[in-house]
């Protein structure tokens, strides 16, 4: 496994799923995790996994730089990436991250908000394209006002600071959060602000994250399957391996909405 995300929840649920596979098979697992993203350092891990004999590569990747710059990389070993919906470069099994931010945007609506505003993930990071689209889109749909998006950084520091900005908007009624731990910086913006949340905002993330049912109040959710991604990943490579060729691959698991506590029915006087 190439891996060149640095969080670890994913990391450790999607390696979960790849053990279940290859602990029943004469398959083991080796994880290279390079120091940089540029392309002398992906490349030569790459490079290092050929020197090692490796039979294909699973990669955990976010960043479409990156995923790209394998797809380019000469040689003929199988490559599968797991978790990014940058799907057009090499075979992939990831979650629908745009259905997934149609369900949370979707959510909203149909508890009364006028319109959800969006802080998205990293333009090179955690898929902002796909989620980003899902919420605009169903926000067209519904006739609803489409706000300008706001592009995060993924941590709870930079949803913080976005959710300071948005905090004394009296028009902000519902915020859709492209990761958890950005979700958990709004939550704290709010509570400073004086606004009520599920009583004045309501507030969804991404991900998953366990301690996410422990924020204050327990966070609603995308949770992704990253167990399952993982499993899935590495019976497809492993079949691919093991019938001597390299045909493209895609698959997309479920993502399931988890309701909690941080959204609710919009106030009346909202």
């Amino acid at each position: 496994m190439l891996s060149l995300d640095p969080s670890p929840y994913g990391k450790a649920n999607l390696l979960s799923g790849i053990q279940d596979v290859t602990r029943e098979s004469d398959y083991c697992v080796s994880i290279l995790s390079p120091m940089a993203l540029g392309p002398e350092s992906v490349l030569g891990a790459l490079e290092r996994m050929r020197r090692m004999a490796v039979d294909g590569v699973l990669v955990l990747a976010p960043q479409r730089a990156a995923i790209e710059m394998l797809a380019g990389a000469p040689g003929e070993l199988p490559l599968l990436v797991l978790g990014s919906p940058y799907q057009d470069f090499l075979s992939a099994v990831t979650s629908d991250h745009y259905a997934a931010a149609a369900t949370a945007t979707s959510h909203l609506l149909e508890l009364g908000h006028q319109s959800v505003f969006h802080i998205a993930g990293p333009l090179d990071g955690s898929e902002p394209g796909s989620r980003l689209a899902g919420w605009r889109d169903t926000l067209r749909a519904a006739g609803a006002e489409v706000p300008d998006a706001m592009i995060g950084d993924g941590s709870a520091e930079g949803g913080y600071e976005l959710g300071r900005r948005l905090a004394p908007r009296g028009e902000v009624t519902a915020i859709f959060a492209a990761s958890d731990q950005m979700a958990l910086g709004v939550l704290r913006a709010l509570f400073e602000a004086g606004r009520r949340v599920p009583g004045e905002v309501s507030v969804v993330g991404f991900g998953g994250a366990p301690e996410g049912e422990f924020f204050n109040p327990p966070l609603t959710t995308i949770r992704q399957n990253f167990t399952e991604m993982g499993r899935r990943g590495a019976e497809l490579l492993q079949a691919e391996i093991e019938a001597g060729r390299l045909a493209r691959v895609q698959e997309t698991i479920p993502a399931e909405l988890i309701l909690r506590a941080s959204t609710a029915a919009r106030s009346v006087t909202g």
